[in-house]
């Protein structure tokens, strides 16, 4: 498994999500267990190419996988739906978080109030900040 996470770290820092997603396929196939931290790298490859439909699909993956998702893999995909515009999605994946008893850091807040924004909906982004603080 460290091999293929070495790699498909190296490719989320580059944008490569294509390759990240194919050597995640090649490890299933291959029987490769994975884990939280390679499952994360896979969502953050997906991302940072700004790929949020193929970032939740590989968190329903993980939930399929009996993979538990921390709070670097949930801010990562609410970073992904901003990007994507998706706030709806990114403010379900928070009130996912917080029931899954994921601890709800500063960076959580920033990346949901974010998305809000993005999405015009300024009075979550208000209510979330206010819960924040």
């Amino acid at each position: 498994c460290y091999h293929y996470c070495a790699v498909i770290d190296a490719c989320s820092k580059t944008c490569m999500w294509p390759t990240a997603l194919q050597l995640f396929g090649a490890m299933m196939h291959n029987r490769v267990e994975s884990n939280t931290i390679t499952s994360t790298a896979v969502i953050a490859a997906c991302e940072k190419s700004g790929r949020w439909d193929q970032a939740l699909q590989l968190l329903s993956l993980m939930a399929e996988s009996m993979i538990e998702p921390d709070r670097i893999t949930f801010n990562t995909a609410i970073s992904a739906c901003d990007k994507g515009g998706k706030w709806e999605n990114a403010l379900q994946l928070f009130t996912e978080m917080a029931r899954s008893e994921v601890e709800l850091g500063t960076i959580t807040f920033n990346a949901v109030i974010s998305a809000c924004r993005n999405g015009a909906e300024w009075e979550k982004a208000l209510e979330l900040f206010a819960v924040m603080v």
